[in-house]
């Protein structure tokens, strides 16, 4: 019952915002129109008076009404409804309002319908913006298969994606997009991973390999069993965080709130003022067109918007506007180790021969029992040899929870895992045998040990570099927070130049140290992929999510999640962030210099309320081009 009230919910949410759009469409698309026939309005008007010069000056003006009652009128309803209501994110619509209605009483009819034109056009790019961005949502949509290619008894069945359950198999055949998350049981090919990773590169995919939806498989035609249903997979969960991201606002637009409460009473006393000590309608009819707060209310919007389009495009996903208001001022960072700092697969590190077999004998010996296995050390050892499968007489049989074992022709048995599994099945293991660091798996023929294969987790790239940069950016602390072994969390430290390793912590155990470290008003960055994560993720200044093929719980109590596991977009995340404030402050100093001194040269009467008007949106054009350096900068300079 219960999911079927969530499957519900999101069903109703999908249908709200795809009429959200649609509205935005049609309100578009009438806009658009609305504009068009002010505009042939007032050329006309303007034609007919430059060609029939002092003759029936009456159609020009019915010209001009007619524009007026196309694009002035509705903004005088806004504005009003505003005014009366308090409302001020119509705060635009309500200075617009009340200098047409001051043009009409002063028979100023083209600057009555050429204020509110104005303003329809800067509504248009607006909501133009907007619908670009849900395109690009819904192109995402797009690109998720509908149907799916059953694998049952031999034969395929075209089904519902929606239908898929956790443990069928499904085909995949080339050129088609990738329906599911899943494993790969059978074949292989390459994967086109863009629309996830945003590497440019295709990926490699075999059995044992995990694909995921929302990829296009390229070349080869495979089996794969599912291992997430339809919602749950990491293409949903990237357009749910691309939905999320939609809403985002800057905490700075708390502050142009604040600035509009004051700012309308203040311009509607100063064109009052002036229109009673200078007797003249004019200068007061200039300041209240001057005064359109249209660069205020672009001062936060457009750099968030430049901001989440640069970081989109890097693979970082924001869900919270702490991405402007906590992450600069970031000074310890924790990670957590498995996943995060590391790959979260294994990698042969060393191999110890206890007998007359070298090395490489010992690995092809490993080889041959590991070939049918899809464990983890069986999956290090073929990556170490370069092969999926060699040649060998052996017959194999995998040991749950113990390894691999094969007999050949001759009745010697030959074993590869766990010391515990090889004891008990009376191996002699020598008092003085070497024992490797890391995760280590055992070979031995019949009773005799042959030697010893250790394993590490793999460093990510650029572990060292991220942690390099975060330092220059001022994170004077860095710790890693983990529940494994202390030996290999400081061998994983040291390699990528972490300082503190609190290794043995239970989820509850991480979120006490983490609430130490944040002790004497330290604001910590929390980095982490796991559900044991969760707690610390939420309790942070600001928490990280790695990817969002990570725990589905990691990623709901993050703000933010790296698409492509790349740790150096947490540096580019902290000077995009640190541009994004600085660029919005400009905005509001820019904005609220240009629109005093308009109203300083209206109230002189220096300029007409007509020039002013065209002279006031060069502070929109200024604020927007301002922000638009945030898309011409990589993020890598302060």
């Amino acid at each position: 019952m219960e999911n079927i009230d969530h499957m519900g919910r999101d069903s109703l949410t999908a249908l709200s915002r795809d009429n959200l759009t649609d509205r935005g469409r049609r309100k578009l698309t009438r806009e658009i129109l609305c504009g068009a026939a002010t505009l042939i309005c007032l050329c006309v008007g303007l034609l007919y008076t430059y060609l029939f010069r002092g003759t029936h000056e009456i159609i020009p003006q019915l010209f001009y009404f007619t524009g007026f009652l196309i694009e002035g009128v509705p903004v005088i309803v806004t504005g009003l409804r505003g005014l009366f209501s308090r409302n001020m994110k119509n705060a635009m619509e309500i200075l617009v309002g009340i200098a047409v209605i001051a043009c009409v009483f002063n028979r100023e009819l083209i600057l009555a319908l050429l204020i509110p034109l104005i303003l329809n056009i800067a509504h248009i790019l607006e909501e133009r913006s907007i619908i670009g961005g849900r395109d690009v949502i819904e192109g995402l949509k797009k690109m998720q298969q509908n149907t799916a290619h059953l694998y049952e008894n031999g034969a395929e069945t075209d089904v519902d994606v929606r239908n898929l359950r956790v443990g069928q198999e499904i085909v995949v055949r080339p050129g088609e997009g990738i329906p599911i998350d899943g494993t790969v049981l059978s074949g292989s090919t390459h994967i086109d991973e863009k629309s996830l990773t945003g590497e440019p590169e295709p990926a490699h995919a075999g059995p044992g390999d995990t694909v995921y939806a929302g990829t296009v498989n390229l070349d080869g035609r495979f089996v794969m069993r599912v291992e997430k249903e339809y919602v749950d997979t990491s293409f949903s969960k990237i357009l749910q965080l691309l939905e999320r991201s939609e809403t985002i606002a800057a905490p700075e637009s708390r502050l142009i709130d604040r600035f509009l409460h004051y700012y309308i009473p203040f311009v509607l006393a100063a064109a009052a003022a002036v229109a009673l000590i200078s007797r003249d309608a004019t200068k007061a009819i200039a300041i209240l067109v001057v005064s359109c707060p249209c660069g205020q209310m672009l001062v936060s919007s457009a750099p968030m918007i430049a901001a989440l389009s640069a970081a989109t495009k890097r693979g970082v996903l924001v869900k919270n506007a702490k991405f402007i208001e906590e992450l600069t001022e970031i000074d310890t960072v924790v990670f957590d180790k498995t996943g995060t700092v590391t790959k979260g697969e294994l990698s042969l590190t060393e191999i110890l021969p206890y007998g007359d077999e070298s090395r490489e004998e010992l690995l092809q010996m490993a080889a041959l029992l590991a070939a049918s296995s899809n464990h983890p050390v069986s999956r290090a050892v073929m990556e170490a040899v370069g092969a999926t499968a060699l040649p060998g007489d052996l017959t194999v049989r995998e040991i749950p929870g113990g390894g691999v074992e094969g007999e050949d022709k001759t009745g010697r048995v030959y074993r590869f895992g766990r010391r515990e599994w090889l004891a008990g099945c009376g191996v002699v293991f020598p008092e003085d045998a070497e024992i490797p660091d890391g995760t280590v798996s055992y070979v031995s023929r019949d009773d005799t040990l042959l030697g010893a294969l250790s394993f590490c987790d793999t460093l990510r790239e650029n572990a060292a570099e991220c942690v390099g940069e975060l330092r220059e950016l001022g994170a004077t602390r860095t710790a890693m927070l983990t529940g494994d072994r202390e030996e290999p969390a400081r061998a994983i430290a040291g390699k990528a130049g972490i300082d503190e390793v609190y290794a043995h912590l239970l989820p509850e155990e991480k979120l006490e140290k983490l609430r130490a470290l944040s002790g004497d008003g330290h604001n910590v960055l929390a980095v982490g992929d796991g559900i044991n994560d969760a707690l610390i993720l939420r309790e942070a200044t600001v928490g990280i999510a790695m990817g969002a093929m990570g725990s589905d719980l990691a990623i709901d109590s993050a703000d933010i999640a790296l698409m492509n596991n790349n740790l150096r977009n947490i540096p580019f995340a902290i000077r995009l962030a640190r541009r994004t404030r600085r660029i919005i402050y400009q905005n509001l100093v820019l904005s609220i210099g240009i629109s005093a001194v308009m109203i300083a040269l209206s109230a002189l009467g220096v300029i007409s309320a007509l020039a002013g008007s065209v002279f006031h949106n060069f502070g929109a054009f200024a604020v927007l081009l301002n922000s638009s350096r945030i898309l011409r900068e990589d993020g890598k300079t302060e």
